[in-house]
C-alpha cells in the first residue's frame, strides 16, 4: 500500500490509502472520493462531511487517515467508475445502492464491522435482522441529523414499517409521540434484546414503570393483573378510552372479576332485564368505590376502596 496525498476536490482535508491492485483481490478507485464526487456531487451526498463518518480527524472514520474513505462503506469501487463501453450497463457498487447484489446480512455486515459494540449481541437474534431489515432502511447515514436517532423524528421513521402502531398513536388517548416528546426507544431496544417485543427492559411492567414509577409498589393489598402484566389493562400504543384502557369500566373489570354483585345490566326479580344499570356503576363506574385500583398500603384496603 502507499500512502498519497490528494491533489482533488479534498486537498487539504484528506489523506487517501490507496491499496496496490497486485496486492488486493479486488480494485479500488485510484482517486478515492473524488472519483465519487466527480459524478456524486448532490447535497444529498456531501452532506456525508457534516457527519462523523466524513471528519477526517477521526481514525476511525471512512475519511478518517489511513481509510478508504467512500469505499470503506460502499465497497471496492474500481469496477464501477472505470470506463464502460457505449452499450454496456455500468456495474453498480458492490454495497448500498439501488442495483447493488449484496444481501441484506452482507449490508449490515459492513455497518457491523465498525458498530458491533455498540450494536451489542441481541442484535442478531432480534426481529429487525429476522425480517431482513437492513441499517440503512432504517438510519439515513449521509444525512447531518439521522432522523432516527432524533426524538421529533425518529416515529415516523419506525412507523414507515408499524403502521398498525401509527394509528393507534392517533386514538383519542396515548403517548405523547406524535408531539415529540416521547420516541419509540423510550420503550423499545431497536437494535434487538433477549425481551418480549424488544422492550427497553426485561418484562412489559419494568418498561412502564421507568416512567410511572409511582405504580411499582410494593402494595400491602395488590391488584393481580398490575404485578403481573400493565398491558392486560392499558394499551401501550393508544387507545379510545380514558387513560389508554382497552377497554371502559364497568367492562374492562367485569372480564375477570364477577358482574353478580354490582350488574352492569340490572334484572328484576323474576330474572328479566329492566335496563337500569346499578347506582354503583354511573360516573367513574367501579372507581367510585375502588379507587386504589392499582394497589392499596393501608390496613383496610383489602378491597382497594382507601
Amino acid at each position: 500500500m502507499k500512502l498519497v496525498m490528494k491533489a482533488g476536490a479534498l486537498t487539504a482535508l484528506l489523506v487517501l490509502v490507496v491499496p496496490l491492485a497486485e496486492a488486493q483481490d479486488v480494485e479500488y478507485s485510484r482517486k478515492g472520493a473524488d472519483t465519487c464526487i466527480a459524478c456524486h456531487d448532490g447535497a444529498e451526498i456531501m452532506s456525508v462531511f457534516r457527519t462523523r463518518h466524513g471528519v477526517p480527524t477521526h481514525p476511525q472514520s471512512p475519511f478518517g487517515a489511513g481509510q478508504l474513505q467512500c469505499e470503506a462503506c460502499h465497497g471496492p469501487g474500481g469496477e464501477h467508475a472505470g470506463r464502460v463501453r457505449r452499450g454496456k450497463e455500468r456495474p453498480a457498487i458492490p454495497h448500498f445502492a439501488p442495483k447493488s447484489t449484496a444481501s441484506v446480512e452482507e449490508d449490515n455486515g459492513m455497518c457491523l464491522g465498525c458498530h458491533q459494540a455498540s450494536v451489542g449481541f441481541g442484535f442478531h437474534a432480534g426481529a429487525h435482522p429476522s425480517d431482513e431489515v437492513g441499517c440503512i432502511d432504517c438510519h439515513d447515514i449521509h444525512s447531518a441529523a439521522d432522523p432516527v436517532r432524533h426524538t421529533t423524528t425518529q416515529p415516523q421513521v419506525c412507523f414507515d414499517c408499524h403502521q398498525l402502531v401509527r394509528s393507534e398513536t392517533r386514538k383519542a388517548f396515548a403517548h405523547p409521540i406524535l408531539e415529540g416528546k416521547m420516541e419509540c426507544t423510550g420503550c423499545h431496544t431497536i437494535h434487538g434484546d433477549t425481551a418480549v417485543t424488544m422492550l427497553a427492559r426485561a418484562n412489559v411492567n419494568d418498561t412502564c414503570q421507568q416512567c410511572h414509577a409511582e405504580k411499582r409498589g410494593p402494595y400491602l393489598w395488590e391488584h393481580a393483573p398490575v404485578s403481573e402484566d400493565c398491558g392486560l389493562c392499558h394499551s401501550p400504543h393508544g387507545s379510545n378510552h380514558p387513560a389508554m384502557l382497552t377497554k371502559r369500566a364497568p367492562l374492562l373489570c367485569q372480564s375477570c372479576h364477577s358482574p353478580s354483585g354490582h350488574p352492569s345490566i340490572a334484572h328484576d326479580a323474576d330474572g328479566l332485564a329492566t335496563g337500569t344499570p346499578s347506582r354503583f356503576l354511573l360516573g367513574q363506574s367501579c372507581l367510585n368505590c375502588h379507587s386504589q385500583v392499582h394497589g392499596s398500603n393501608h390496613p383496610s384496603g383489602s378491597r382497594l376502596m382507601r
